[in-house]
């Protein structure tokens, strides 16, 4: 195991909540409600483009201002840095200079940068965003891509995620997946490697001494 690649939204950030909540509100402005169980079993982990593509319609009208809302709105209510946990904290900094780090997200590169900066955590070697690639998850670009920058193999890297569509995607990949609960029920986890209660030093220490 050379290195490890995390998802953002609901991995690294305990934020899927507040996703929801500023999509329902987006989405309600034009007349498309959204209620958290549609969100969390339709929408959660995939990319910003593709949520509002497929609850708006492909090619909306107000596609764009929805999506540069949304970033605004993110960073306005957890630009602070507040959602990544003290123990998913402390994950990163005990793999900083032992394994390579990125991060694979389907959100906007500067939202992931303003948290993992307010949080202390902002040392990944490489950061895949939704401006990184054409297609986000479950399609596996980012997951191709990241290895690719880091440069280490795919077969030696370990990608972490808490929904279906990024296993789907680290695991079309040839990444090992290990999938974090809190997100989804376990069984849409089910394709990954290994299951996990929470992402935390404990996981990262195991993870490490397999390389």
């Amino acid at each position: 195991m050379e290195a490890l690649l995390f998802d953002f939204n609901g991995t690294l950030s305990d934020d899927e909540r507040v996703q929801f909540e500023i999509f329902r509100e987006l989405f309600a402005e034009q007349g498309r409600p959204l209620s958290a169980d549609e969100y969390f079993a339709e929408l959660a982990g995939r990319s910003d483009p593709e949520i509002v593509s497929r609850w708006l319609g492909p090619a909306h009208p107000a596609a764009d201002e929805v999506l540069r809302r949304r970033t605004s709105l993110f960073r306005e209510r957890v630009g602070d840095g507040s959602t990544v946990a003290p123990h998913v904290r402390e994950a990163v900094l005990r793999a900083t200079g032992r394994a390579r780090l990125a991060v694979v997200s389907g959100a906007a590169g500067s939202e992931g940068e303003t948290v993992l900066r307010a949080a202390g955590i902002d040392v990944f070697d490489v950061l895949v965003s939704v401006e990184s690639v054409a297609r986000g998850k479950p399609d596996p670009e980012g997951y191709l891509l990241a290895p690719e920058r880091l440069g280490v193999a795919s077969a030696s890297s370990v990608a972490v995620e808490d929904t279906a569509p990024g296993v789907a995607a680290a695991k079309a990949a040839g990444l090992r997946c290990v999938a974090v609960l809190g997100t989804v029920p376990r069984e849409r986890l089910a394709e990954a490697d290994e299951i996990v209660p929470k992402l935390d030093a404990a996981l990262v220490e195991r993870l490490l001494a397999e390389s």
